[in-house]
């Protein structure tokens, strides 16, 4: 305890004064942060809810507290008569005694505006961040995002708990945590019948019932299917990228760029090793007959000469995420029609001189090579 305290201390006076609420929302963007971008962590399930909830409600919250700092009261719970709508203050001076002394409306929302507007804005908020990042060097990835939203997220919680503060403390607006237990453990410990008391048991069953089926949905998702891929890009003078207008024309000793793409969808984290051989090969073409001896079809054989391995590298990519590398390409063999090969290996089981046959992933590219 005394130790939790000292760390508590070292926290900024600003940090220590945040109200209930939106400390939990700094905690959740904290939380959500670590689940979507720590090496082990975001690969556990924990990063599903914090997720939603990130992407689904907070934003929308923070923004929310940010421009309604007031604490607003529900109609329905209101005894006390309603004053002019145009006016924030109204005296009468018809009478010494007089109907009011003072009425103050308040400009606030209520908790149940404040959870629909929370959740529509947040659903408004965070594909707009996905639209301006689009058009920056970053695009729309996972850290770009998180970071994004993070910190629109942080900034107008920082405004809410500002605002706050400005305002008068029974002006503020504040969770009743305490109003929401009181009446909960009075509504289901403490029922009026046993109807309500039968009632209350089978809404406990069903909370639990419906938690543990969504648990286990997130904990044990169905397994789809198991595969990598290997593709070849290039990039135009703007920064595009492509899958077109590849490099075909290479002078001996000299290189040209091009970008190796890697997907990984093994549905865990893998590291993967590629290799890169340059082949002269020899394409044969061989012709099939028909039982009645006439020529149909023509079938083209491809036969390797001589191989060279031109270069390997590895990298560790996340389930359902990509790596792009960019690489220069620079052939050894003279010739026409010499392809290189990108082998890719998951896992570290890679033969020490690995050909086509080895592997289910791979990609080529046909080139011709001058000398100097």
């Amino acid at each position: 305890m005394v130790a939790f305290r000292s760390l508590w201390l070292l926290l900024p006076r600003r940090v220590r004064q945040l109200p209930a609420d939106l400390a939990a929302v700094v905690a959740l963007v904290i939380g959500t942060n670590i689940a979507a971008l720590a090496p082990v962590i975001r690969e556990t399930p924990l990063r599903v809810p914090l997720g939603l909830a990130f992407v689904l409600f907070v934003p929308g919250y923070a923004f929310i507290a940010a421009l309604f700092p007031e604490a607003g009261e529900s109609p329905a719970s209101s005894d006390e008569p309603t004053p002019p709508a145009d006016s924030q203050t109204m005296v009468d001076n018809s009478d010494s005694d007089g109907l009011y002394d003072s009425i103050t409306s308040r400009s606030g929302i209520d908790g149940i505006e404040r959870v629909a507007l929370s959740f529509g804005l947040s659903i408004a908020i965070v594909p707009l961040i996905g639209l301006v990042l689009n058009f920056t060097p970053w695009g729309i990835r996972l850290v770009p995002i998180v970071v994004s939203v993070s910190g629109f997220t942080l900034v107008s919680a920082a405004a809410a708990a500002e605002r706050r503060r400005a305002l008068p403390v029974d002006e503020r607006f504040q969770v009743p945590y305490r109003e929401w237990y009181a009446a909960g453990r009075e509504e289901l410990l403490e029922p009026d019948t046993r109807a309500d008391a039968a009632l209350n048991v089978l809404l406990v069953i069903s909370v639990v019932l419906a938690a543990g089926s969504v648990s286990f949905a997130v904990m044990v998702p169905p397994d789809g299917e198991q595969f990598s891929a290997i593709y070849l890009l290039t990039e135009d003078d703007d920064g595009e990228r492509a899958a077109d207008d590849y490099p075909t024309e290479f002078v001996q000793g000299e290189s040209q760029e091009l970008i190796v793409g890697i997907d990984n969808h093994e549905h865990e984290t893998t590291e993967y090793t590629v290799v890169v051989l340059e082949q002269d090969v020899e394409v044969v073409e061989n012709e099939t007959a028909t039982s009645e001896g006439d020529t149909n079809t023509t079938v083209n054989e491809t036969i390797v000469q001589e191989q060279r391995e031109l270069d390997r590298f590895s990298t560790t990519i996340a389930h359902n995420e990509s790596w792009h590398h960019e690489y220069a390409l620079e052939p050894t063999m003279t010739g026409e029609n010499q392809r290189i090969v990108w082998l890719l290996f998951p896992g570290d089981d890679v033969p020490a001189e690995p050909s086509m046959d080895d592997t289910e992933y791979s990609v080529h590219l046909w080139v011709n090579v001058s000398e100097s």
